[in-house]
């Protein structure tokens, strides 16, 4: 029977499960190479990691490897229900709170190697860090998309670390008990930017779509819901999102460099971001700060006699 031993948390509600040994060899080398090898060789390591029945459409798996760049504490390759990621805000959160739990970091500031690039944080002690996102920017404002069954909207094409779709909420509340509504609404909309041939940098697919409105806190200046690739809601403000939603707000002159921008998910957790201008261009660094709570140790065990032992795939 094979082990692999994780350890989960949350951050602002969004759970991650990080690998710590157990995980396939993916060789040496530069984390999007390695991101590629593990999208082609074991997609079924990372489905039995994170679908059911060990886990959920909402769980982000995230494996630690050796890092490739100088000076990084580890590497970690991102993924969820339905394939890798680039980047995870949560994630990262969630891991650097899960290297301090092993004992391998105490405060101070360090930087991650991943697949899109290295990713600096401070872990400032207890739950709480903050990361030092990718450069992000806006790539489109003001995109048009006529949406069956809902029709014409405008928003905002940007770069995170994942590629955002960014929309006002309209006549939909951003709240847990609108849920559903709120998931039919977007996942038409990706459906919509799909057809419509909308995408990011190089005719990348827009996998992620943010609705926006007013926060119900007059502490904070904004609330979202963001749908994640594999069809599962964002219970955190999203990292890689809150990262988007700067570079627009950079871009319109909303929001000036080091002014704090609080962001409420749509369950109420909350995550504070600022940014500063990346040297020779219009792109932002982001930075993100945010709680991580370590819920769990385990082992996962995988019987070969289980005929559900690779997860249940959509």
């Amino acid at each position: 029977m094979d082990r692999v031993q994780v350890i989960d948390s949350h951050t602002g509600g969004e759970p991650t499960r990080v690998v710590t040994s157990g995980g396939p060899d993916l060789g040496g080398g530069p984390l999007s190479a390695r991101r590629e090898a593990f999208r082609e060789r074991f997609d079924r390591f990372r489905s039995a990691v994170v679908n059911e029945p060990r886990g959920s459409d909402v769980v982000v798996g995230a494996m630690l490897v050796e890092p490739h760049e100088p000076g990084c504490v580890a590497g970690v390759i991102f993924f969820n229900n339905v394939g890798v990621l680039g980047m995870c805000g949560h994630g990262t959160i969630g891991v650097a709170v899960t290297l301090a739990h092993m004992g391998k970091i105490g405060p101070g500031s360090y930087r991650l190697d991943t697949p899109v690039g290295v990713v600096g944080f401070e872990y400032r002690g207890g739950a709480r860090v903050s990361i030092e996102n990718v450069p992000s920017y806006r790539l489109k404002a003001g995109v048009a998309v006529d949406v069956p069954g809902v029709g014409p909207i405008t928003g905002d094409v940007a770069w995170g670390g994942n590629w955002f779709f960014l929309t006002p909420a309209a006549d939909l509340e951003l709240k847990l008990g609108s849920a559903e509504g709120l998931l039919r609404r977007t996942t038409l909309i990706r459906r919509a930017l799909e057809e419509g041939g909308v995408t990011g940098a190089g005719g990348a697919e827009i996998d992620h779509v943010e609705l926006f409105g007013p926060p119900e806190d007059p502490a904070n200046h904004a609330r979202n819901y963001v749908l994640c690739p594999g069809g599962a809601y964002d219970r955190s403000p999203c990292g890689t999102g809150t990262s988007a939603k700067l570079a627009c707000l950079a871009a319109e002159g909303k929001l000036d460099e080091g002014q704090a921008w609080r962001q409420e998910s749509v369950i109420g957790s909350v995550f504070e971001g600022t940014y500063r201008r990346a040297e020779g261009g219009g792109r932002i660094i982001p930075t993100i700060t945010g709680e991580a709570y370590v819920t769990a140790e385990a082992t996962l065990l995988f019987d070969p006699a289980d005929p559900f032992r690779e997860g249940i795939r959509s």
